[in-house]
């Protein structure tokens, strides 16, 4: 792969980076070609000429643009392909999905959209450049599929270079341009979605060179073929299918996907995370990612390395730059990002189905192995995590060493194989932290491939305890404890990137007399930031954030108030971290009008910060019983420390624990106004939750008459319009949050009262979810709480549904058994 980038003269030089080196982060140009003599080539910055050119500015562009997001490196298609090798043009076509998955950032460039246009819109209080935008040619481009769905950012620029918006502020429109569903463009991996729909997202589109049009889905479907031009767009279009035909019907094809049940959002570059955090600073890190490099390619090197370091030093930014950097050398293998309060992430119940989805899917030759396990044992996706490890992980892999001796089978695997695996300490259950650290040590004895296991976590005592059990097998680093220059440098790089971005775009978005000063902040200001925020990394992200937020005010301003806490005797950073930007919303309020927007604080982000899954603004309304409007209210000046999407329908996520630790901790009761009742909140969900099921429940609910009918039978909208999302999340989670709440059941209390007269309308909604398995699991929490009375009320519940249905004697021992244990 080539890369550009600015020489010391100005000049822009290419530098290429052979196969299975380190690529550095870089952005890239998504764009319409012009008449071909006006696009710079290849040959024309080999030959520094070309400057003449229509197509220059684009670069300039793009290397502007780069520069703003401190990128050194950028890839445009025009001139990193030197297209007049025929063997250099069909690797670049087969990988160019994979590259504008790997940029950091993607640009696209619209010559047909002013951002100052003053057209007629049919969109009512739409932005004047929405038609112009709406109908640019670039929507038509065959290319533009992958380049608007395989990188996690994508922001869009108007002829000028004004930006206009980005995948996600414009998912909406950009859904209606192209037909794409909302889902694809927030980062759901493409192969949950069909063939026949994602040749519809196509069928329109078109391209300079007929057979492109089926070159450029290549990367759609996860398929490799030859590009020959002059076969023609129904021929080409044959072979892909037929590709595509191959892979799914082949052992080694996706179809055993579909028995691998997996986390949302865990892979380094869903939207859940790739989506809204950014890798390491080009300048930031850098010893350790070299560290962190040698160690992934020592063929002797322990098969872990454990980042362990405290909250907020950065250690999900490295996870994610480690595994960027692996899959753009093509050695990631899979990545889990652990997250407390994020469903499927926040316990190891899926962890190893997921990372052998994912080996599947990055390693296609171990495909048929995993295969194999499921296959002979179709439960095992139910076993424990080690019997899962050793079946679905282990094994497979051990299974390639004879394959790779074997060089006609095609592909090989690589020599080393990546897991990523971020935040372990956040999984629920302390057991399975020691567990998993053992089963990975395992992975030593592999040889071909050799498996590296990145591990991050805070020095949590479980994590701890379980690198302790597997003594001289794993290699560490502790990242709060790196020389403080170093971090201190990191730090400055970060913060003076990102002050320089937020003074451009506050300068470009305000008349000249009230633009930031020329040389703002300044280096004094700068190094007092840095202070204050070393070790931790999430002070700096989180300060850069508020900054930029212009709901909040003048950048200076708030940089003002920040510094102020440099003079206040804070116990903690996160102090300094959090109360500036939670301060803005009790400014100017004294007496009831500032007690009463606490309480609201308290009840509605209290509740946000301790979900046991994200929900959206207005499921979390139809929970907490208030208005839309007084929660995005509350939340329209947090948007620094929380993830506040523009969609109504798409959660609210934590930006980074240490926010919810800050608002919690107990030994800030006293001193911070913003405390938050941890036990207090969990009982008030679950008795939201509690009074939304009683409002819901009832027996067949979707209105299916029989009760044997088959989940996969029924219309997933059917299912939805009856169980809507804060429906399914209070049937999944309501014991949850009378776990957490620590107090005692009694007869004839609101839970007692909700099984006796729900419990079997409860089982049958988890059924029609497909979670009916996970009611066990569900309900046992409350053992330790139960009194008197329950389990009568279990047998008596499960005799009446056992009657009502005349059950076969087997069947209803099996129905009895079943609700004992």
């Amino acid at each position: 792969m080539r890369l550009l980038k600015r020489d010391r003269d100005g000049q822009f030089c290419l530098t290429e980076f052979p196969v299975g080196v380190s690529i550095p982060s870089y952005a890239i140009l998504s764009h319409t070609w012009g008449p071909l003599s006006g696009e710079v080539t290849f040959q024309d910055l080999v030959d520094r000429t070309g400057k003449d050119k229509a197509g220059y500015d684009k670069i300039r562009f793009c290397a502007d643009q780069a520069q703003r997001h401190g990128l050194v490196y950028f890839w445009i298609d025009t001139c990193c392909i030197d297209r007049t090798n025929n063997a250099e043009l069909a690797e670049a076509i087969n990988s160019m999905f994979r590259w504008y998955r790997g940029a950091a950032r993607c640009y696209v460039y619209l010559p047909d959209v002013s951002a100052t246009s003053c057209e007629q819109s049919d969109w009512p209080s739409s932005p004047p450049w929405e038609s112009a935008f709406r109908a640019s040619r670039w929507f038509t481009r065959g290319w533009t599929l992958q380049e608007l769905l395989a990188p996690a950012s994508v922001e869009f620029f108007a002829r000028g270079g004004t930006l206009l918006g980005s995948k996600m502020s414009l998912q909406q429109q950009i859904h209606e341009i192209t037909g794409i569903a909302v889902r694809a463009l927030r980062g759901d991996p493409l192969p949950g979605f069909g063939v026949e729909e994602r040749f519809k997202w196509a069928e329109s589109r078109q391209t300079t060179r007929e057979e492109d049009w089926a070159y450029s889905l290549l990367g759609i479907f996860s398929v490799f073929i030859s590009p020959i031009y002059g076969e023609g767009k129904a021929h080409a279009v044959r072979r892909l299918k037929k590709e595509i035909n191959d892979t799914l019907s082949s052992p080694d094809g996706h179809l055993v996907l579909k028995n691998l049940p997996t986390a949302k959002g865990a892979a380094f570059d869903t939207h859940a995370e790739g989506g809204r955090n950014r890798t390491c600073h080009p300048d930031t890190r850098v010893d350790l990612l070299r560290q962190i490099d040698d160690w992934v390619d020592h063929p002797t090197a322990e098969s872990i390395f454990w980042l362990n370091g405290m909250a907020g030093t950065g250690k999900s930014t490295i996870s994610r730059t480690v595994a960027q950097r692996c899959d753009a050398r093509g050695i990631l293998g899979a990545s889990f990002f652990f997250k407390r309060g994020e469903g499927d992430r926040g316990h190891a119940g899926l962890f190893f189905t997921t990372i052998a989805a994912q080996l599947v899917l990055k390693q296609p030759v171990v495909a048929a192995h995993v295969k194999s396990a499921i296959d002979s044992d179709p439960a095992i996706t139910e076993k424990t995590i080690g019997v899962q490890f050793e079946k679905l992980v282990l094994e497979p892999l051990s299974s390639l060493s004879c394959a790779s001796q074997d060089t006609r089978k095609k592909p090989t695997p690589p020599t080393n194989l990546v897991m990523v695996v971020d935040a372990l300490d956040e999984c629920s259950r302390e057991e399975d932290v020691r567990l998993i650290i053992k089963l990975f040590s395992r992975s030593n004895d592999l040889q071909s491939p050799r498996l590296r296991i990145f591990v991050t976590s805070r020095p949590e005592l479980p994590t701890r305890l379980g690198f302790k059990d597997i003594k001289g097998k794993y290699q560490d680093l502790v990242l709060h404890d790196m020389p403080e220059p170093v971090i201190e440098h990191d730090i400055h790089a970060y913060l003076a990137s990102e002050l320089a971005t937020i003074k451009a775009d506050y300068d470009d978005s305000v008349c000249e007399d009230r633009r930031l000063p020329a040389d703002w902040p300044g280096q004094p200001t700068i190094q007092t930031l840095v202070k204050m925020a070393t070790p931790l990394f999430i002070f700096a992200a989180t300060v850069c954030r508020f900054l930029a937020d212009r709901r909040c005010g003048n950048p200076d301003e708030q940089l003002r108030e920040v510094i102020r806490y440099q003079t206040r005797s804070q116990e903690s950073q996160l102090d300094a971290t959090y109360l500036p930007v939670l301060e803005q919303l009790v400014s100017g309020l004294t007496g009831r009008k500032k007690k009463k927007l606490l309480g609201n604080f308290r009840y509605i982000i209290g509740s946000i910060v301790i979900l046991a899954n994200p929900l959206s603004t207005s499921s979390l309304a139809q929970i907490l019983l208030i208005s839309k409007d007084t929660i995005d209210t509350m939340l329209d000046l947090l948007h620094s420390v929380l993830s506040i999407p523009a969609l109504p329908d798409a959660p609210v996520r934590l930006l980074h624990l240490s926010f919810c630790d800050f608002l919690v901790d107990p030994e800030n009761q006293e001193d911070n106004d913003f405390w938050v009742d941890e036990k207090e909140t969990h009982k008030r969900l679950a008795a939201n939750c509690l009074r939304l099921l009683d409002k819901h429940l009832q027996a067949d609910i979707c209105r299916l008459t029989w009760p044997g009918s088959l989940q996969s039978a029924v219309d997933r909208q059917r299912i939805n319009e009856a169980l809507p999302p804060e429906v399914q999340y209070a049937c999944l989670y309501w014991t949850h949050h009378i776990e957490h709440a620590k107090g005692h059941l009694r007869d004839d209390d609101q839970v007692h009262d909700f099984l006796r007269r729900h419990f079997l309308h409860w089982l049958e909604a988890l059924s029609l979810m497909g979670r009916a398995s996970e009611s066990i699991g569900i309900i046992r929490p409350l053992q330790a709480l139960l009194k008197v009375g329950y389990q009568s009320l279990y047998n008596s519940q499960v005799n009446k549904y056992i009657n009502r249905y005349s059950f076969s004697p087997d069947l209803a021992l099996r129905y009895q058994l079943f609700f004992t244990i």
